[in-house]
């Protein structure tokens, strides 16, 4: 397993593909602690899942539809997940754990291309996923292609997550090449810069109308971006690092999941905390917002946990 996570990080460009090796070594040592996916976390935090689901292949990504209450898992399936191999799949889970359809739409399935599904965002009836050459959209509902927006022509590093703004306008990072792109109407550039720090994360904060974007690059802070601009301002901090998951919860707060620590950090304001330590790095979260819980898949694992939140 610790093979896919290293042929993961190569293919991640200059700084940010040493950023990720280190990822790849720090889940490589948490996954050599935990002895059963039911196991305690670690002490610092006291915390336990509600339950752990195994039987996934290198979940990277959770998205939750509160309208069907189910969670979609996002696999890379066997192999780099920089490659273009067509076997990525997506899976239905239940808020029970349960799994309602291991390979609800997969690649090789049905006339459906999909390689290594990374971060979901779901606009109406579209399940919106960055790919290692796409972006590709599937009907939440029946799993059948809807849209294909190739980047294959790019000069591309790593798609990594996706997000939609009020309007319903879909864009993407690019962990490797510090770059942000609009989905819609063919790929658009609208940011390039290093200030990005290896974007990985990106949600919408409908309060403040404004992307939360993570830098998987070292940097503490967490950043806002408004459509439009080109500028990117630090909008809150922690001591994790090497941020991937990003999500806003009521009342303005922020949970980013950070692979420096393996925790999952709360943001209130100015500054964070970690409130849970996870077994193994924890990848692109997702929140049931019916259950206040957390869903936190492990590549390394082939697993997600969830938990309970404050």
């Amino acid at each position: 397993m610790t093979s896919r996570v290293s042929r993961y990080t190569s293919i991640v460009a200059t700084a940010a593909a040493a950023v990720l090796a280190a990822c790849a070594s720090s889940t490589a040592t948490s996954r050599s602690a935990v002895t059963t996916a039911g196991s305690a976390v670690a002490a610092t935090t006291n915390v336990k899942p509600f339950f752990v689901r195994d039987g996934f292949v290198a979940p990277e990504a959770v998205r939750y539809d509160p309208d069907q209450d189910v969670y979609f898992v996002g696999n890379w399936g066997p192999g780099p997940a920089s490659a273009t191999d067509n076997n990525g799949y997506i899976s239905r889970m239940r808020p029970d754990g349960q799994i309602e359809t291991m390979k609800f739409t997969a690649g090789g399935a049905n006339g459906v291309l999909l390689h290594a599904p990374r971060g979901m965002y779901i606009v109406g009836d579209t399940l919106w996923v960055a790919d290692a050459d796409a972006v590709r959209g599937f009907d939440r509902k029946t799993g059948r292609k809807l849209a294909n927006v190739d980047f294959s022509a790019l000069d591309r590093g790593f798609l990594n997550d996706v997000a939609a703004d009020a309007t319903g306008t879909v864009y993407v990072t690019d962990t490797g090449k510090n770059k942000l792109y609009k989905v819609q109407g063919g790929p658009t550039l609208v940011l390039a810069d290093s200030a990005l720090g290896a974007p990985n994360g990106i949600t919408w904060d409908g309060a403040n109308r404004r992307f939360i974007i993570v830098p998987f690059g070292g940097a503490h802070s967490l950043r806002a971006w408004v459509p439009g601009t080109t500028t990117l301002t630090d909008i809150t901090t922690s001591t994790g690092a090497k941020w991937d998951g990003v999500e806003v919860l009521a009342g303005g707060r922020i949970l980013a999941s950070s692979q420096a620590d393996s925790s999952i950090h709360i943001f209130d304001g100015a500054t964070g905390h970690a409130i849970i330590h996870t077994q193994g790095g924890p990848a692109d979260i997702a929140v049931d917002t019916k259950r206040n819980r957390v869903a936190v898949p492990v590549v390394a694992l082939n697993h997600v946990e969830i938990y309970q939140l404050p």
